[in-house]
């Protein structure tokens, strides 16, 4: 899956500016390619330079999904020539065959001796002037970058950076990437990516652009944050993030004197750069850990909620398990809750809303638990109990979720099959007139005595006929198979047929698992009382069904409860139904059972 950021095309500048002193104005266009830039006329400033076009790119591929992102960078470098504010108008260039334009801004320009003054564009800042000069020179002056002039890895580099030496397992860590260059960049390519092993990732969004100004070493650089990651190690020890290379060009200068002035020409530089590797000690989390841990480290709260309140039988209800705050929100496992064995249970559904921030993740997430009660009545949902680890605490803190009491009321359906089947009401004793008579006969005087002893001796040459006959179809084991399979499916799946061809979803769900549960009571031995679904799974198991044929059966019986008793929640068409069960009971009828015997 690729993700592909919005195009945009914006201008950047400082805000205060020194009257006197170079500044640059940076016009970016990020995730296009255009062609036809037009920078704005500046009353107040002289250009000095420009443009001078730099170009990066980009991609990374984290969690399963790629992200790629670019960026075209004209840079223009003016001299503010008077105080006052001064206005850029719009940039234009053409993208695509459409015209983008950038929205106007300004920049203030203070007196030299202006007290809140910030030469060099960036403001505050506490270097006398002369100082400020010299420190531009580093990297604005194009006269002061000769291409003479070797770039080492004091001049341009890029940095890991960490921002803790020391976390517990799962909780957050901030890695930072930048670049720390003297020269303006027209090319930036990653060769290699450092790598994050034994690492959950959360890339945080952002479009790099070199407009900020750091302090490394007593020595000062424009800065570039070409990757911000949120990381969550997933065990102890020492963990180390591998370093990248980067294909760079840097831009010098060429000078040239002639009778009007100095001149000076752009000159790529090609650089391979590579960056530093980081380590962090990652402790293990506290033993012995509480049996309601579930993985949660930060800091959370918890709410839950019933949907609809008033609860019904053979109706669809959801219980919800809200954890709200900061931390490894994304990777926290549904809790484990016990539910009355009167209720059929679904699996747990997350939905997850979470947000990556300056040093860790903010959310949300939504446990819900889809459950249908079988049977009218009072019933107790367990309080519970979920913990976490809060590792600026370094201790487990322990959240208490209340119980629930339900009331379900009897509701219009009919329960599961297997509850049916397992909770059979008996007939009333029959009372009154039972039509008895005193009345005697002999039986030998009737023809239908000497007809008893005719009939059994009919059936049983019968019989024998028939299982000589039955031996000889054996023998053909795969038409046995195959005529076996198609009785069954035609037998049982008919019905269904009819009522998926007539729309009627209610009665052919009914019909499904009429057709599924008695076809497992029959090939598997089971009593209707003692039909659930974990029984079929054993049975299956010792009868040689392998693990996915399993799995899909008792599957497709949970499909079909599902949408017959929560029918608005199911959408799944009927005749794929109808052919997934046909090719199940197939499979199983190919199944020979296994001789117990012989394997053990």
């Amino acid at each position: 899956m690729s993700l592909h950021a919005a195009v945009t095309f914006v201008a950047q500048a400082p805000a205060r500016v020194v009257e006197g002193n170079k500044f640059n104005v940076t016009f970016v266009l990020s995730n296009a390619e255009g062609s036809g830039f037009t920078p704005p006329e500046i009353a107040g400033a002289t250009k000095i330079f420009g443009p001078a076009l730099s170009t990066s790119y980009s991609s990374s591929w984290v969690n399963g999904k790629s992200s790629h992102s670019s960026s075209q960078e004209y840079t223009m470098i003016y001299k503010a020539t008077r105080t006052g504010r001064l206005a850029i108008g719009p940039a234009s260039i053409d993208v695509n065959g459409h015209r983008m334009t950038t929205r106007p801004i300004s920049v203030e320009v203070v007196a030299a001796n202006h007290s809140g003054g910030g030469g060099n564009g960036y403001d505050p800042d506490p270097y006398p002037q002369h100082q400020q000069q010299q420190r531009q020179r580093q990297w604005e002056d194009p006269l002061a970058q000769s291409a003479d002039k070797a770039v080492t890895g004091k001049d341009l580099f890029v940095r890991i950076e960490m921002s803790r030496p020391r976390v517990f397992e799962q909780q957050a860590v901030v890695c930072t990437i930048k670049l720390y260059t003297k020269y303006q960049i027209s090319k930036f390519m990653p060769t290699l990516q450092p790598s994050f092993d034994g690492f959950l990732i959360e890339e945080v969004p952002m479009q790099p652009s070199l407009n900020n100004v750091e302090t490394y070493n007593g020595q000062q650089y424009m800065v570039a944050v070409l990757k911000k990651c949120i990381l969550y190690p997933q065990q102890s020890g020492k963990l180390t993030i591998t370093s990248g290379n980067y294909d760079v060009n840097a831009v010098q200068y060429e000078n040239f004197r002639t009778p009007f002035g100095t001149l000076s020409q752009p000159v790529e530089k090609e650089l391979k750069v590579t960056s530093n590797s980081a380590t962090v000690n990652i402790l293990p989390l506290p033993e012995p850990r509480p049996a309601s841990f579930t993985g949660a480290v930060g800091k959370f709260q918890v709410t839950t909620d019933l949907k609809p309140t008033s609860l019904k039988t053979y109706q669809a209800a959801t219980y919800s398990y809200n954890i709200t705050g900061t931390g490894n929100i994304k990777y926290i496992k549904a809790p484990e809750l016990t539910w009355p064995k009167q209720f059929d249970v679904y699996d747990p559904k997350n939905t997850v809303t979470a947000t990556p921030g300056a040093g860790n993740v903010s959310g949300s997430v939504r446990i819900d638990y889809t459950f249908i009660p079988q049977f009218a009545g009072e019933f107790d949902l367990p309080a519970t109990e979920f913990t976490y680890f809060d590792p600026e605490k370094e201790q487990y803190e322990h959240i208490a979720v209340p119980a629930r009491h339900l009331v379900v009321a009897k509701g219009e359906g009919a329960p599961s099959a297997h509850y049916t089947a397992a909770n059979i009401e008996l007939r009333p004793d029959a009372k009154g007139d039972l039509g008895l008579s005193r009345k005697q006969s002999f039986l030998l005087d009737k023809p239908l005595y000497y007809a008893g002893y005719a009939i059994p001796l009919a059936a049983f040459i019968a019989l024998l006929y028939f299982y000589r006959k039955t031996l000889r179809e054996r023998a053909d084991v795969l038409g046995m198979r195959t005529k076996r399979a198609s009785k069954v499916a035609n037998k049982r799946l008919k019905n269904a047929r009819t009522l998926a061809t007539q729309g009627n979803r209610t009665a052919f769900y009914a019909e499904m698992l009429t057709a599924l549960w008695g076809y497992m009571s029959d090939k598997l031995s089971i009593p209707g009382s003692e039909l659930n679904k974990d029984n079929i799974a054993t049975e299956l198991e010792a009868y040689g069904v392998d693990e996915t044929l399993r799995n899909e059966a008792i599957a497709l019986i949970d499909q079909c409860e599902f949408a017959q008793y929560a029918p608005q929640l199911e959408s799944d068409d009927m005749n794929h139904t109808l052919d997934t069960a046909t090719s199940i009971i197939d499979r199983l009828e190919g199944v020979k059972r296994v001789n117990k015997t012989a394997a053990s």
